[in-house]
C-alpha cells in the first residue's frame, strides 16, 4: 500500500469528494467556507468557487455544467457563470446540510444536522431532478457518509456521533427505503465514521475522523482492512483515476490544537486490490 499526497491544502473541513470520470476532475469541499474545488487528476491543479454559504457537499449535473449543492439553507445550483442560486431553502436557522450524494436514478441524498450537533436534530431529504425535496428520515444526530450497494438495492448511512452505520433494502426505482438495520457500531477508540464509499465487490471505506486511519469493511459489515494515514482527521473517501483505483481521502483541519503541515490536504491511496463502483451525477 502506498499513501502519496494528491493535494496540498490546508482545508478547514475538506469533504465530498467525487470523481467525474467525463473530465478527469475531482470534486470536492470546504465545508465551513463554503469552497468547491474541482482538482485536475493528472495536473493537481485546482479550480475554486466560494459559494458564501456552508456547503456539505457538492454533485456534478449530467445534463449541464455546474453542481447540485447541498448548503446551509438547503439544496441550490452552483456555476462559475452564476455562483450560487439557492433552489430549496428547506433548513431552518440553526441547521445545516452535511453530506450528500446520488443514487444510480441522479436523485442528490442528503443529511442535515444541527449546528450544534443536537441529539434528534438531523434528518436525511432527497431532492429528485425536478428539484422537488423531501424528508425522508429524521431524528438523527449526525447523518454523514451514505452511499449504496453496487447493485443498488442497499443504502448505507453513517451517523457520526452514534458511531454507526446503517443499512437498508433500498428500491431504486421508487426511492423507497425498507428494513432498517445496524450494520456496525465502532468503538470510541476508534474516532467517528465519517464519509464513506462502496467498492465494486460491496465493500464499504469509511473515513474515521480523529482515528488517523481508513478502514474496509466487508458487505456484512466485518473489519478486512485498517490503513493509517498521516493526518488526524480524515474525512471521506472516494475512489478515482481512469479505472476507479486510487482511492482519495479528504482530510480537515478544524479544531486541531496541533495541526500538522499536511492536515486539510488530500491523500491518495494506491495499490488497495480495489475499485469503485460507477459515480452518478445529478440528473436534474
Amino acid at each position: 500500500m502506498r499513501v502519496s499526497t494528491f493535494a496540498d491544502f490546508d482545508a478547514r473541513v475538506g469533504e465530498g469528494p467525487v470523481w467525474d470520470n467525463r473530465t478527469g476532475v475531482l470534486h470536492w469541499v470546504d465545508i465551513p467556507r463554503g469552497r468547491v474545488h474541482a482538482t485536475d487528476f493528472e495536473t493537481r491543479q485546482t479550480q475554486t468557487l466560494t459559494v458564501g454559504t456552508t456547503v456539505g457537499a457538492v454533485a456534478p449535473r449530467s445534463t449541464t455544467s455546474g453542481y447540485i449543492a447541498a448548503i446551509g439553507e438547503g439544496f441550490g445550483v452552483v456555476s462559475s457563470e452564476r455562483g450560487l442560486e439557492v433552489t430549496n431553502a428547506i433548513l431552518p436557522s440553526g441547521v445545516r446540510m452535511n453530506d450528500a450524494k446520488c443514487d444510480a436514478r441522479g436523485r442528490l441524498w442528503a443529511g442535515s444536522c444541527a449546528l450544534d450537533f443536537a441529539s434528534g436534530g438531523g434528518a436525511l431529504h432527497v431532492l429528485d431532478a425536478d428539484f422537488t425535496a423531501r424528508t425522508v428520515l429524521d431524528g438523527w444526530t449526525l447523518p454523514n457518509g451514505l452511499g449504496w450497494s453496487p447493485e443498488s438495492d442497499l443504502f448505507y448511512l453513517v451517523d457520526s456521533l452514534e458511531r454507526s452505520i446503517s443499512i437498508w433494502d433500498y428500491d431504486l426505482e421508487s426511492a423507497r427505503l425498507s428494513d432498517h438495520r445496524i450494520l456496525t457500531t465502532f468503538s470510541s477508540d476508534e474516532g467517528l465514521p465519517d464519509g464513506l464509499c462502496v467498492d465494486t465487490n460491496g465493500c464499504i471505506w469509511v473515513a474515521m475522523w480523529g482515528g488517523g486511519r481508513v478502514v474496509q469493511l466487508s458487505p456484512q459489515g466485518h473489519m478486512l482492512t485498517s490503513i493509517e494515514l498521516p493526518v488526524q482527521q480524515p474525512s471521506s473517501c472516494a475512489f478515482g483515476g481512469a479505472q476507479r483505483d486510487i482511492l482519495i481521502v479528504t482530510s480537515a483541519r478544524e479544531d486541531l490544537a496541533r495541526a500538522a503541515p499536511i492536515d486539510g490536504s488530500i491523500l491518495a491511496l494506491h495499490d488497495t486490490g480495489s475499485r469503485g463502483t460507477e459515480v452518478a451525477f445529478f440528473s436534474g
